[in-house]
């Protein structure tokens, strides 16, 4: 890949979540803000708009879904990532495990992507969470983590689970905490600098 130095980066933010009123949505916009004010070339993802079925095999003989296809490309094309993701029964969404199952997915009959982890691989991926409890996701990200690192993306050290999401948002979607904001703000770096870092020519 090429140096990036003088170019903006291009950054992926997404939420595993397509629900309406998604504190983990509303995060996202924030991070994306941020990453954006930092100089990032920041594309926001909506899973909403890249519905895909529940992954099943025989499904998949018959052809895969055009949706999957085009998150392949989509996360591929970005070497950098902030993913919010939602805290269910202590781990990440269905929706989000899906939507991995279906992108790592290896094609057979398509040279691009005969290669399952193509997407994934070398991706410096920025973990968030927001949850109307105390602990903010963060045993869903601990298994996110496990989950990406084991498709080769490379996971920022620095994470944060708002917890207490119901009132962390200000009325225009801003976080009202500064400690909130501080801590979306490090890992938004912390990707940045490091996507920089492993994607800069030799």
């Amino acid at each position: 890949m090429p140096a990036m130095s003088n170019t903006p980066l291009p950054l992926l933010v997404f939420a595993g979540s397509t629900r309406t009123g998604s504190h983990n949505r509303k995060l996202a916009h924030v991070a994306a803000d941020m990453a954006r004010a930092a100089g990032a070339q920041v594309t926001v993802l909506d899973l909403a708009a890249h519905e895909l079925p529940l992954y099943n095999a025989d499904l998949e003989a018959r052809g895969t879904p055009a949706a999957s296809l085009e998150l392949k490309r989509i996360l591929h094309a970005h070497p950098a990532w902030i993913v919010c993701s939602p805290e269910y029964n202590g781990s990440y969404t269905g929706l989000l495990k899906n939507t991995i199952d279906w992108v790592s997915s290896p094609v057979k009959s398509d040279p691009e992507w005969q290669r399952g982890t193509k997407p994934f691989e070398g991706k410096v991926v920025g973990l968030l969470s927001a949850s109307p409890g105390a602990l903010g996701g963060v045993r869903g990200l601990a298994h996110l983590s496990t989950l990406l690192r084991n498709l080769q993306c490379w996971v920022a050290p620095r994470q944060f689970a708002l917890g207490q999401a119901a009132s962390a948002f200000d009325p225009d979607g801003r976080l009202a905490q500064d400690s909130a904001r501080q801590a979306v703000q490090g890992v938004v770096d912390q990707v940045i600098h490091a996507a920089r870092a492993l994607n800069a020519a030799p």
